[in-house]
């Protein structure tokens, strides 16, 4: 399940929140610069209408105009308590003291709409501020909960753990594909020579067909090899067989080089070695003198490999405060499971000491002879111990088949040379 950043929501809502209060606040006009005058009341209705009467105090010049007087203040300043006789009254007002209006009545009733926008600022700060407080105590909380679990170092120790033993199977692969490479054109052309040996008359237990042998032989399909390079097709063409005897035929074929390639040993000659002998014992000589710990290390290696590869996948999310705060609820509750069974094998391996195994084993498994192209030194070493080489190429080979390796207890029963 992937993180749902409820609380990020909560603040950006309140930050929205503030930013149009702060909005409003910028767009909501200033109060105007004013000047207290002294009003004359001449007239004056009981809800508050009145004319009035001031003198600009800028100008010095009296004006008459309509006003929206106190109505609320003490009769002693109403007509006709004010001035007896007079009909008038008293007030206090404001006049512009700025702009085009300056010394102009200046309404009170026009701060309303003033107080009103700043009244809504106030308003959407107030509201904004729950959820930025909320989002912000509430995330830190779920972030320190979810950053518990963070183990980088652990995670770090595992892959470069990881990267050893990766590195060391490798080594141990490049140095058995080498001898796979080595053996087997050698391995190719012995099992020709059995196969050009074996006449094509042999096919026909095989097929359960009656085969023109002498058809076939007349048009240089001698051996099963023949068979093989020249296809159910040209087979059917010149043996005058059907489309499905010639097929049968050219499958039994296949078959028998097949059991003739498993059957089919190479002979290490050492004392006439050509090329490409002297190139299959350089091959051998590194894995003979790396020796069955570089081997088991090379297994121990592929094994914990896939371990930690596990692991590590698991405990992604520990590796760092970023990737444990985008990683989903699912993949965080693993995560200290994953650390754990991480710990566990990072231990295990530090009781073994298999980092070292596996260093030791890559820097034998280096050692090649590609110097010695002759072969000299992997002649000298195969004289001293045969059985070891064979029993190395037999290991590679069977890994190479899908067989099972030949047990060390079976060395002395190996068939070394052809039949």
């Amino acid at each position: 399940m992937k993180h749902v950043p409820f609380f990020r929501w909560v603040v950006t809502l309140g930050l929205v929140l503030i930013g149009c209060s702060v909005g409003v606040y910028l767009t909501t006009p200033d109060y105007p610069e004013r000047e207290q005058v002294d009003l004359t009341v001449l007239k004056e209705a009981p809800d508050g209408t009145c004319t009035v009467r001031w003198t600009d105090p800028f100008e010095r010049v009296e004006h008459t105009g309509p006003y929206w007087c106190d109505p609320y203040r003490p009769a002693t300043f109403k007509a006709p308590d004010y001035e007896p006789g007079t009909g008038l009254g008293w007030d206090v007002g404001y006049v512009f003291a700025e702009g085009a209006q300056r010394g102009e009545l200046y309404s009170l009733d026009d701060d309303e709409d003033i107080e009103a926008s700043i009244a809504l600022s106030d308003q959407l700060l107030g509201i904004g501020l729950l959820p930025t407080v909320i989002g912000l105590v509430g995330g830190n909380i779920r972030s320190l909960a979810r950053l518990i679990g963070v183990r980088p170092a652990v995670v770090r120790k595992g892959a470069r753990l990881r990267e050893k033993a990766v590195r060391t199977a490798q080594d141990h692969a490049r140095a058995e594909e080498a001898v796979r490479t080595a053996w087997a054109p050698l391995h190719e052309e012995l099992v020709e020579k059995r196969l050009d040996r074996i006449p094509v008359a042999r096919l026909r237990g095989a097929t359960r067909t009656r085969l023109p042998v002498r058809r076939l032989e007349r048009n240089g399909i001698h051996s099963v090899r023949d068979v093989l390079d020249a296809g159910a097709w040209e087979v059917a063409h010149v043996g005058g067989l059907g489309r499905q005897e010639a097929e049968r035929m050219w499958a039994a074929a296949r078959l028998m080089a097949e059991q003739v390639s498993r059957d089919t040993t190479v002979r290490l000659d050492a004392d006439r070695p050509d090329t490409r002998t002297a190139a299959l014992l350089n091959a051998l000589q590194v894995l003979v003198a790396a020796g069955p710990q570089a081997r088991n290390a090379a297994e121990s290696a592929d094994l914990l490999a896939g371990e930690l590869h596990t692991a590590l996948a698991g405990a992604a999310p520990a590796a760092g405060w970023r990737k444990m705060l985008g990683a989903g609820r699912a993949e965080r509750r693993y995560a200290p499971r994953a650390v754990t069974e991480l710990r566990r094998l990072l231990a295990e391996a530090e009781r073994a000491g298999v980092a070292e195994q596996f260093a030791q084993a890559s820097v034998d498994l280096l050692r090649g002879a590609d110097g010695d192209p002759s072969g000299l030194s992997a002649r000298v070493d195969f004289d001293t111990r045969p059985a070891d080489y064979y029993e190395a190429l037999a290991r590679v080979v069977a890994t190479a088949e899908g067989t099972a390796p030949v047990p060390p207890d079976s060395r002395r029963r190996l068939k070394y040379v052809l039949p």
